[in-house]
């Protein structure tokens, strides 16, 4: 039931497109304990819309740079939203040669009144099904 949302600048090919989507679906599985459900957005930006500070905090991006934005239940902790992040990093650097500088991160953790998965119905207003939620959290 997370959604994800990769923002970047266009003009990379569908296969770089697709294995960003890829990592970030299987670490958010694998390190943040999220249910196997897929829901990405992948939006690409002219450059001159897609706007960021080059060196906020000392690190230098580049036009490569990407966002990742999740939207799931709050069932991570904060150790396990790092081992994420580093994961996701690591990978990209590994099978796309992108710098770890250029991948930003935001989660947004909800509630579960804050998801309808089709037909206008509040999906977990009676409560999350357990087969939905990181067993190690239940």
């Amino acid at each position: 039931m997370p959604l994800a949302r990769i923002d970047l600048v266009e003009g990379k090919s569908v296969e770089y497109r697709q294995t960003i989507a890829n990592v970030v679906y299987d670490k958010m599985i694998e390190q943040l304990g999220v249910p196997a459900d897929r829901f990405q957005v992948i939006t690409e930006h002219k450059i001159e819309n897609f706007l960021y500070d080059p060196d906020y905090l000392g690190i230098y991006r580049s036009e490569n740079c990407i966002f990742i934005q999740l939207d799931f239940l709050d069932v991570a902790s904060p150790e396990q939203k790092a081992g994420f992040y580093k994961a996701v990093v690591d990978e990209l650097h590994e099978k796309l040669h992108l710098r770890r500088e250029d991948v930003f991160f935001n989660l947004f953790t909800v509630t579960p009144a804050d998801w309808s998965m089709g037909n206008g119905v509040a999906t977990y207003n009676n409560g999350v099904p357990t087969d939905r939620l990181d067993p190690n959290s239940v």
